[in-house]
């Protein structure tokens, strides 16, 4: 996470994965699959952009 790390909601992060269901996205949080998120004290979920994209490259890696 840097000073400036962007923080995206759910929606954004499925954007960016292009295509993946909301349900999906869930199931992978459920069993440890999915990215680091916060809870925000509202109970919304958010993603540190950089977070996003080293869960990205472990992907890659992993392929």
């Amino acid at each position: 996470m840097t000073k400036h790390d962007e923080l995206l909601t759910v929606r954004q992060v499925l954007d960016e994965l292009g295509g993946v269901s909301r349900r999906t996205f869930y199931r992978w949080r459920e069993i440890g699959k999915a990215p680091k998120g916060i809870r925000l004290p509202n109970g919304e979920l958010r993603f540190y952009r950089s977070d996003l994209e080293t869960w990205l490259e472990s992907l890659r890696s992993a392929a």
